[in-house]
């Protein structure tokens, strides 16, 4: 039984949630603010819910759609459904089950995010699609992601939420996408000879790896600016100014990885750094809240 429900969190790469729920977390923690940033149980179980079924959907979808080219790639032929590890019909069931408890989970949130529910499906899904027929498909996957602290944000607020609000979600929504954005670049230099002999799209087939890894600096470097705006915009202090610090120097640092190293040290860019990165905003950003800004430069 344990073996079984480890081979499918294998599957999904439930692991690899960290990335985006933080900064869901993140959002709820500020959308409720007024409450030192605890919305309840009722409603921080149920973006839990609604975040983990997301992207178990997303990524059951985006192995089923690549399986063909997973069989193909000698980096992901082990994978469960080119292995044979997991049937087809399986990841299948799966992947409907899971977008099936977004929906419930939106449900049982409010009107506003259950309405939302099967744009934020068709969003997250189609961007597995994307490489097929753009080289944008980080900004795509991007979006996808952000899609995690505005759901978040609207299920504690719902339809109430003011002007300020609403420019603090977009920031942070753009924020996550520039994130995204250069780190996927950077992930994508492992399959750059693959992707460009199968056809497959993205900026560092479109552009070659050393003028990609330079648009995903500069991702990272704009994503940087808009982090602080962010902390500016909800009048954060010192916890964040120093959790932004440590935010700029792993993003440095994955780029002096990714620039002097070898592919495969890019896992340890990728996974571990950006893992930090997530890590250290929700943990400032809670300290913030919490404390209700009471850190600060005396």
């Amino acid at each position: 039984m344990f073996s079984s429900i480890k081979k499918w969190l294998s599957f999904v790469r439930f692991s690899h949630t960290i990335f985006a729920l933080p900064f869901a977390l993140a959002a709820m923690l500020v959308a409720a603010r007024a409450n030192r940033g605890w919305p309840g149980w009722k409603t921080f179980l149920l973006i839990l819910a609604a975040m983990v079924s997301a992207r178990t959907c997303a990524m059951a979808f985006n192995r089923i759609a690549d399986r063909k080219f997973d069989a193909l790639n000698p980096r992901t032929a082990s994978r469960h459904l080119p292995a044979g590890a997991i049937s087809l019909s399986g990841a299948v069931a799966l992947c409907v089950l899971a977008g099936a408890g977004l929906v419930t989970a939106s449900f049982f949130l409010n009107p506003l995010c259950f309405y939302l529910s099967p744009v934020a499906l068709v969003v997250i899904c189609f961007y597995s699609l994307t490489k097929r027929f753009t080289d944008y498909t980080h900004v795509f996957l991007g979006a996808a992601l952000a899609l995690a602290p505005v759901g978040a944000w609207l299920a504690v607020k719902g339809a109430e939420v003011s002007a300020l609000e609403t420019i603090q979600m977009l920031v942070l929504a753009v924020t996550v996408v520039l994130w995204l954005v250069g780190f996927d670049i950077i992930y994508a230099l492992q399959d750059y000879e693959f992707d460009k002999s199968h056809g497959l799209r993205s900026l560092v087939v479109a552009w070659g790896p050393k003028n990609a890894l330079q648009a995903a600096f500069l991702a990272h470097l704009v994503m940087c600016g808009l982090l602080f705006a962010f902390g500016l915009l909800c009048r954060f202090r010192i916890a964040y100014l120093i959790g932004w610090l440590i935010i700029v120097v792993c993003l440095v640092t994955e780029h002096w990885i990714a620039r002097r190293r070898g592919l495969n040290w890019i896992n340890v860019a990728f996974f571990r750094l950006n893992a930090v990165v997530s890590t250290v905003f929700l943990a400032v950003t809670a300290a913030e809240v919490v404390f209700q800004g009471g850190f600060r430069l005396r």
